[in-house]
C-alpha cells in the first residue's frame, strides 16, 4: 500500500471520530491554536451514551457544549491545566463540569501519564508530505508525549496550519485516524500597550542586557517589554510561547540567536499563538524549532542558556515575595503554566547572569486595591515560591529581592507599590513584624 492509499484508509468523518469516545475514557486534546475544534464542538453529541469522560485541555479556546452545559455533568468533565474565559465562566456558573489540574508546564505530560492512562488523543496537523509525514504545527507542549502513550490517536488535518520544524513531525503510520477539517487557525491579536504598560516595559528593558536569551509571554506588559527591547543587540529566544512581538524583533534584527549558549541561530519554543502573519512567518521557517515542553521548560535546561531572562506577569505579590499569578483566593483564575519553570531556570543560570522578572500593575479594580499586599488572601495559590523570586517590576520601579531579608524585601516592595497604599502597607508590615 502506498502512502496516499494508507492515508485515505484512515480518513473518517467528525461524527465517526467522536464516536470513538467511551465511558470512563481519559481524553486529551491539543491546546490553543492546535485545538481540534471540529471534534471538540461535537463531543456533546455522544453524551447520552457515555458517562465519566474526562477531557484534559489547556487554555480551551471555545465555550464548547460538553462542559458549558450543566446537563453534561456526569457525562463529561473538562480537566484544565490552565483556565481560559470559557472554563472560568463554567466554574462561576457552577456547572460541575470543570476542574483544575495543578501542574508545572514541563511536567504536564509526564505527571498526566504517571497518574492515568490516556485513552484517546485529538489534535491537529498539516496534510501529509510526499514522505508521509504530517507536522503537528503550532505546538507540542504535551501533545507528542501524550499521543505516544495514547491507545487511539485522531488528528484533524487543516491545510491552513503552518508546517513547522523541530520535533513536530509524525508519520501517518503513527496515527490511527484522520479527519479532514479546514478552518481558520485561531488567532490571538497583540493588545495595544497602555502608558502604564510602556512604563513597566521600560523598567524591564533596563534589566535585559545585549546577548540575553529571553522568555516572553503575551499581553500588554510583555508587548511593552518587547517595544523596550528594540535597541538591544543579539537577543536569543528560549520560551514556551512564540508571539508576534518575537517575530517583529527577529525581523528588526534584534533577535538573532547568535549569542545563545546552545541551539545557536534558533528560536526554541513549545507552542505559538498570535496573528495570521505570525503563522505565515512560521511556515517552513527553519529558524524556529518547536520542542516538547518537558525539555524546553525543564529548569535544568532553561538554566543552560546564557544570560537567561524570564519575563512573566502576576496578579499580586505579598511583602515577603510570594507571587500569586493564578488564583484569587481559592478561585482558580488561570494556571501555573511555565512561570515557575522559567523563573527557576533563569536564576539558576550556569553563567550566573540569569534574571527572573515578575511584572504587575501596582493596583487592580480601577486603582481601588493594591497588588502589593501584606499577606496573600486566604486560599490563594502561590505560583512562584518567594525563595525563587528575583525582580518584581511595577510602573513605580524595580524591587530587587534575590538574597534579601524579609525586612529588605518589604521595603523594596513598598517602594514600588502605588503611593496611595504605601503608608498602609508600611503600617501592616510593622504589625506583622516585617519592619
Amino acid at each position: 500500500m502506498n502512502l496516499q492509499d494508507e492515508y485515505r484508509t484512515k480518513l473518517i468523518s467528525i461524527p465517526e471520530a467522536v464516536s470513538k469516545i467511551k465511558s470512563d475514557d481519559n481524553v486529551v486534546v491539543a491546546m490553543c491554536a492546535s485545538e481540534p475544534q471540529g471534534c471538540m464542538g461535537q463531543f456533546h453529541t455522544v453524551a447520552d451514551r457515555v458517562e465519566n469522560v474526562r477531557v484534559f485541555s489547556c487554555l480551551t479556546l471555545q465555550p464548547y457544549d460538553f462542559y458549558m452545559k450543566p446537563e453534561m455533568k456526569g457525562h463529561f468533565e473538562l480537566a484544565s491545566w490552565f483556565h481560559a474565559p470559557g472554563s472560568r465562566a463554567a466554574l462561576k456558573n457552577n456547572t460541575g463540569t470543570v476542574t483544575y489540574v495543578p501542574n508545572m508546564l514541563h511536567r504536564s505530560a509526564t505527571d498526566f501519564i504517571f497518574a492515568r492512562k490516556p485513552h484517546v488523543f485529538y489534535g491537529t496537523c498539516t496534510p501529509p508530505d510526499k514522505h508521509g509525514y504530517v507536522s503537528l504545527s503550532l505546538g507540542i507542549t504535551y501533545e507528542k508525549d501524550i499521543l505516544e502513550a495514547a491507545d487511539l490517536v485522531i488528528l484533524e488535518v487543516n491545510p491552513l496550519l503552518p508546517r513547522t520544524f523541530g520535533d513536530t513531525h509524525l508519520h501517518i503510520s503513527e496515527v490511527d485516524f484522520f479527519v479532514e477539517h479546514e478552518q481558520i487557525v485561531p488567532e490571538l491579536p497583540s493588545p495595544q500597550p497602555s502608558e502604564t504598560d510602556l512604563t513597566i516595559g521600560r523598567y524591564i528593558g533596563e534589566l535585559v542586557e545585549d546577548g540575553s536569551t529571553i522568555q516572553l509571554g503575551i499581553g500588554g506588559i510583555p508587548n511593552a517589554a518587547a517595544l523596550a527591547l528594540r535597541d538591544k543587540k543579539d537577543l536569543g529566544v528560549h520560551t514556551e510561547m512564540i508571539v508576534d512581538s518575537m517575530m517583529e524583533l527577529y525581523e528588526m534584527g534584534v533577535i538573532t540567536n547568535r549569542k545563545k549558549s546552545f541551539h545557536k541561530g534558533k528560536l526554541v519554543a513549545t507552542f505559538a499563538m498570535g496573528s495570521r502573519k505570525l503563522y505565515d512567518w512560521l511556515d517552513d521557517n527553519v529558524a524556529v524549532e518547536f520542542m516538547r515542553g518537558r525539555w524546553v521548560n525543564n529548569p535544568a535546561v532553561v538554566s543552560q542558556n546564557s544570560k537567561m531572562v524570564s519575563i512573566n506577569t502576576c496578579l499580586m505579590v505579598d511583602l515577603t515575595g510570594q507571587v500569586a499569578s493564578e488564583s484569587l483566593g481559592p478561585v482558580q483564575y488561570s494556571g501555573t503554566g511555565g512561570q515557575s519553570d522559567t523563573a527557576e531556570g533563569a536564576v539558576e543560570g550556569i553563567d550566573g547572569k540569569g534574571k527572573s522578572i515578575i511584572a504587575c500593575y501596582s493596583t487592580a479594580k480601577g486603582g481601588k486595591v493594591s497588588t502589593i499586599v501584606p499577606v496573600l488572601p486566604e486560599g490563594t495559590a502561590v505560583t512562584l515560591h518567594r525563595s525563587l523570586v528575583d525582580n518584581v517590576v511595577t510602573e513605580f520601579g524595580i524591587a530587587r529581592l534575590r538574597g534579601k531579608t524579609v525586612r529588605e524585601r518589604a521595603r523594596e516592595l513598598i517602594a514600588v507599590a502605588h503611593p496611595d497604599f504605601r503608608a498602609e502597607l508600611t503600617e501592616k508590615a510593622k504589625a506583622l513584624g516585617y519592619l
